[in-house]
């Protein structure tokens, strides 16, 4: 049985640029414009020259049968938001039809029909009744929504003193206790901490399974997908990529869509970026084992290195040059700096004048997948100097491909940010 049909969904979007020119001539093409109605009313109107249709969503179709937990990827602008806003009825669609069989919950944005001057308290009465939940429901799982949530100390204070975290927590333990036959989740669960992401992957594997929920769940986080999901659809421009029960083969194939050219190989100080009294990066990058700069896709088997030039400018013993890696939903790999292999403090390298460090990367114990790097340049124990994360850090990127290795059963990536080729023997 299906409980959701889309067939032929499509939705356009009107898109006004701003024209510079001068106020008079603006306002004389709008008067002549008004005074053309007046003359000829029934005259078709022309689009004004400055709107744009874009559409977000574009002939649309595909069904999930009840008890699916089906994941909704792609890059972003893909169409994956406006998707799930036209199920939850927030937005009607311009065209096509879809069909929904039963209550549906959403959890799309973080505080969505909060009320920031009422108290958590409050606030749980009025998002549940405006979710469909019953008074008598209400008084029924209020314990357990609290408890979920976590913020059982708060639960009396106003929602504007939550944090984005608090927020999302109450909003998802809400909607996780809603009994609704279709449960929608947005990227949202990204704001919450790591242990409260775990309760919530094991809640809606929980009323997936045991109760038969339906479940539609937008992310980016290939862990969570393979995790939580029996099936990946992707979207590139509002139209439909692929539709795959395989989530292993989904989950690299939406990684692969990568274009080269968006990967970065080498970064360049642009001026006095990360300077400070000790030391100031000159240059970041990955090359291969021939000095070339590194493009697109590698292999487990392949030779890669990293490089770091810079100049120090005082010579400090706890200086530390190195990189942080992550993968594509932003969690750490590994970090490693230039001091990582002495055996004693007397053996730390003291860089002096202008150096350039390089170190290998072991690709043999990576998953498949697009990896970034991000400079990571500090005094131990002290001041960063460039510090991964934050708004636009030095970072490169490039894309590990399969398969895993020579093994006809080692092709698709596995499960874990880290995969190694095991050493095994008969004992």
């Amino acid at each position: 049985m299906q409980a959701i049909r889309i067939e032929g969904l499509g939705k356009k979007y009107l898109i006004r640029h701003q024209i510079n020119r001068r106020l008079y001539d603006a306002l004389g093409e709008w008067f002549s414009r008004i005074g053309r109605r007046i003359r000829h009313p029934f005259i078709e109107r022309s689009k004004p020259r400055n709107i744009e249709e874009f559409w977000a969503l574009k002939n649309l179709s595909f069904g999930v049968e009840q008890g699916e937990r089906v994941a909704i990827v792609g890059h972003n602008g893909a169409g994956k938001s406006t998707l799930l806003k036209i199920l939850s009825r927030i937005t009607a669609p311009t065209e096509g039809r879809i069909s929904l069989k039963g209550r549906v919950a959403s959890l799309l944005e973080v505080g969505t029909g909060f009320h920031p001057e009422l108290t958590g308290r409050e606030n749980i009465y009025l998002n549940a009744a405006i979710l469909g939940m019953r008074s008598w429901e209400i008084k029924k799982n209020f314990d357990d929504i609290v408890e979920f949530s976590g913020v059982e100390k708060f639960i009396d204070m106003p929602i504007k003193r939550y944090s984005s975290g608090m927020s999302v927590r109450l909003a998802f333990a809400i909607a996780a206790h809603l009994t609704s036959e279709i449960l929608i989740v947005d990227e949202v669960l990204a704001v919450g901490d790591l242990e409260f992401q775990k309760k919530c992957m094991g809640k809606m594997d929980e009323i997936s399974h045991k109760e038969g929920r339906t479940i539609l769940f937008v992310s980016h986080n290939m862990g969570a997908v393979l995790q939580l999901c029996n099936r990946v659809i992707c979207l590139e421009h509002g139209q439909m990529v692929f539709d795959t029960n395989d989530v292993v083969d989904g989950a690299n194939r939406y990684m692969s869509l990568a274009k080269p050219e968006e990967y970065v190989s080498e970064w360049l100080n642009p001026g006095d970026k990360y300077e400070s009294e000790y030391f100031k990066p000159l240059r970041f990058g990955i090359y291969t084992s021939d000095g070339k700069k590194n493009h697109g896709e590698r292999r487990r088997h392949d030779e890669l290195f990293v490089e770091i030039e810079g100049v120090v400018k005082k010579p400090h013993k706890a200086l530390c040059v190195g990189y942080c890696m992550k993968d594509q939903a932003g969690s750490v790999i590994y970090w490693t700096y230039h001091s990582d292999q002495v055996k004693s403090p007397d053996e730390i390298p003291e860089l002096e004048g202008h150096v350039c460090l390089r170190s290998r990367v072991p690709l043999e114990i990576l998953n498949l997948g697009k990896k970034n790097l991000e400079l990571a340049i500090r005094i131990y124990n002290g001041d960063w100097i460039a510090a991964p994360g934050g708004t636009n850090p030095a970072a490169l990127t490039f894309m590990l491909e399969g398969p895993m290795n020579d093994s006809p059963y080692c092709v698709i990536q596995r499960t874990g940010p880290n995969a190694i080729d095991g050493t095994w023997q008969l004992a």
